[in-house]
């Protein structure tokens, strides 16, 4: 009786308060020309550029050194195994397969690989544009990389407008970007640490057969940003009680593109598909999708989403 009297009550679990329903919108254009960076907590677009506008990421971490190509360009790289960038040319691709990046994002299966200490040459295809133009082609050396940054030499295929460049890093961010027509760095994401998801185009491997292509979807943020698929539990069901049954996945295209389906003539969106999607922050969102279409316009993903 003694011990029963010194016991603690049970204290009630106060009950998780979900955030309201969202209905939220963007617009990449009709030729998908956009990449637009959305962050789900204030339910804003907070960075958008021309997906075009860059060629390579550099790995912004104190020991990073991998270096991604820029798949909404559906851009390849090719190792020449010449150290000698003056005595490549077209010659070398034959015989060579082209590499692209992992669709999932997996930093180890980039195209260009672990470079270092090589001195490799490669041949990088810098895929097509908006309406479909070929974007032409650089030779490339990556030289050195350290804590501070990167360089890297390049010039056109014949050797022409040859260009050294030292690219910095800056842990704020996922990649350092540069473009090789601008010849500079760029700052093209936004600070890694203020978006969740992103609307581009990008290339997906289909493997039967085995086909690049490009297509249009979601990528999560590579930084601390995972997401979990349920295409069984309604939408409005699924709740925050639900979270540990769930097998949550870094993979950046885990949400991808295929929430949509071209039917011929329209695209139509499966809204019974969900996305629970798990922030650096802790924070835990379901997502899905509504229509890709805004008066019969595509390139507008619409979608509805809730804080759990």
């Amino acid at each position: 009786m003694l011990f029963a009297s010194c016991e603690k009550k049970e204290l009630p679990v106060p009950a998780h308060d979900p955030g309201d329903v969202i209905t939220a919108t963007v617009n990449m254009d009709q030729d998908y020309k956009w990449q637009l960076y959305y962050n789900l907590e204030t339910n804003t677009v907070v960075g958008k550029n021309v997906k075009t506008a860059w060629d390579l990421g550099f790995e912004t971490s104190a020991d990073g050194y991998h270096i991604v190509l820029n798949a909404a360009k559906m851009m390849f790289a090719y190792n020449t195994g010449k150290t000698d960038i003056n005595a490549v040319s077209f010659s070398d691709t034959v015989g060579i397969a082209q590499k692209l990046d992992a669709p999932s994002g997996n930093m180890d299966s980039t195209a260009i690989g672990n470079w270092q200490d090589k001195g490799m040459v490669y041949i990088i295809d810098m895929g097509v544009g908006p309406d479909g133009s070929l974007q032409g082609y650089r030779k490339v050396i990556f030289e050195s990389v350290d804590v501070e940054g990167y360089k890297i030499r390049y010039a056109g295929m014949d050797g022409s407008d040859p260009v050294t460049l030292e690219v910095k890093k800056d842990e704020a961010y996922n990649f350092s970007f540069v473009s090789f027509t601008d010849k500079k760095q760029l700052t093209i994401e936004p600070p890694k640490n203020t978006w969740h998801i992103a609307f581009t185009q990008y290339t997906h491997m289909f493997t039967d057969p085995p086909i690049p292509y490009m297509v249009t979807g979601c990528l999560l943020n590579r930084s601390n940003i995972e997401a979990a698929i349920d295409s069984v539990t309604a939408f409005a069901d699924i709740s925050y009680e639900m979270i540990s049954a769930y097998e949550f996945s870094p993979a950046i295209n885990t949400i991808g593109y295929d929430w949509k389906a071209y039917t011929g003539s329209t695209y139509v969106t499966n809204a019974k598909v969900s996305y629970i999607i798990k922030g650096g922050d802790g924070i835990y969102y379901k997502l899905h999708f509504i229509d890709f279409l805004n008066a019969g316009v595509k390139g507008n993903p619409r979608w509805e989403y809730q804080k759990l």
